[in-house]
């Protein structure tokens, strides 16, 4: 009989050391689903932050981009421009275009009157002086027009450009015009620009 209490005994130990094995093990399932919850929780929550991140990114580019395009004008003698009703020079992004550049004082009156040649490079000067205000140079100019009341003269001066685009020339026409805005202009030079991002 001691025998069979030593069996009943060890089944008795054996039941316990199951259900104890089933607990560990049914514990060691529980910390391990729990263990996956944070895992995924965490992944979930990196995913929202890179997405949150992502989108402060993109929101602060199109507000970089909607800056960019907003235009900025600029007036080189304000108060001719205004009584003639233009501005000098309008930039959105990276384009520039620049009016037409003529011939004048800083009260509008013409000068070099008879001298196309003087004329053109008293147009450069200011030209360039719109430029400097938006950091670019001539190198930047993609297009030019030019506007003539006597085509052979400019024809003639124009070698002086070479002077003015050392590194390419812009696109461009050269127009043959009956007048310009006051009878004394012989030229009028406007451009565009394209600003690189440096």
């Amino acid at each position: 009989m001691k025998f069979s209490n030593k069996n009943k005994s060890s089944s008795r130990n054996n039941g316990i050391h199951k259900r104890n094995s089933s607990s560990v093990i049914s514990r060691r399932s529980e910390l391990l689903f729990v263990l996956m919850l944070l895992v995924g929780a965490t992944s979930i929550f990196s995913c929202e932050e890179k997405t949150k991140a992502e989108r402060t990114v993109n929101e602060s580019e199109a507000v970089k981009q909607k800056a960019d395009e907003t235009p900025e004008y600029f007036l080189l003698r304000p108060e001719v421009e205004k009584a003639y009703g233009y501005s000098h020079a309008v930039k959105i992004g990276n384009s520039i275009k620049v009016s037409g550049a003529v011939s004048m004082d800083d009260e509008g009156n013409p000068t070099a009157i008879g001298d196309l040649e003087q004329q053109m490079k008293n147009c450069y000067v200011d030209l360039e002086k719109v430029l400097t205000h938006y950091g670019c140079t001539f190198d930047d100019v993609i297009v030019e027009n030019v506007f003539t009341t006597d085509m052979a003269k400019f024809l003639e001066a124009a070698g002086y450009r070479t002077e003015i685009y050392k590194k390419q020339f812009p696109t461009g026409s050269w127009l043959g015009v009956k007048e310009l805005a006051l009878p004394e202009f012989m030229i009028e030079i406007e451009l565009e620009v394209h600003k690189s991002n440096q």
